[in-house]
């Protein structure tokens, strides 16, 4: 039995959960969102969702898991949220946000302008001797994990001085320049 497909995910306050066919739709304070499921059952039962295979079919067991984990992280979402944080490192990068629109000087000739959808929260922190911080808000994982790794790839951390564009608390793996 997948250990984590079996644990039921409890319910908070303020969210509600519905099963109609194979379509989980959870709606709470932040948002709503809904995911397509196959290969599994969704129930209901006293606050808590249990997701449940059929048979013990390879499909199905990959399944099990992904599908109560995928759950878990809707009701998280709706009901608290994600961030993620991205760090600017290196000389004269900079960024600054007007609303949706994220402008960001990242040594190239002219600045990146990167208009950011609706479901994600931009705010950008800048403290002077400190790196340039972009703070990004959702309550959907997938797209705030899909909007940072578009903004990371703009400018990779580069693995002799570190400069780039990566996530706050990343360890980066560093080498060794030229000896002489």
């Amino acid at each position: 039995m997948s250990r984590i497909g079996k644990n039921p995910v409890a319910i908070p306050a303020g969210v509600t959960v519905e099963v109609n066919g194979n379509i989980v739709t959870v709606k709470g304070k932040k948002g709503q969102l809904t995911q397509e499921f196959s290969d599994v059952s969704v129930k209901i039962e006293d606050g808590q969702v249990l997701v449940e295979r059929f048979s013990d079919h390879k499909d199905e067991r990959s399944k099990h898991g992904l599908y109560r984990s995928l759950i878990n992280n809707m009701i998280i979402g709706v009901s608290e949220g994600f961030t993620k944080q991205l760090e600017l490192v290196g000389v004269g990068y900079r960024a600054s946000n007007q609303g949706q629109k994220l402008d960001m000087a990242l040594g190239f000739s002219h600045n990146i302008v990167l208009e950011v959808v609706s479901e994600v929260t931009v705010e950008t922190v800048s403290e002077k001797g400190k790196n340039p911080i972009i703070k990004l808000t959702s309550f959907d994982k997938q797209l705030l994990g899909q909007v940072a790794a578009k903004i990371r790839g703009f400018r990779k951390p580069e693995p002799y001085k570190g400069k780039g564009v990566k996530f706050v608390g990343e360890v980066l793996r560093r080498k060794a320049g030229k000896s002489a």
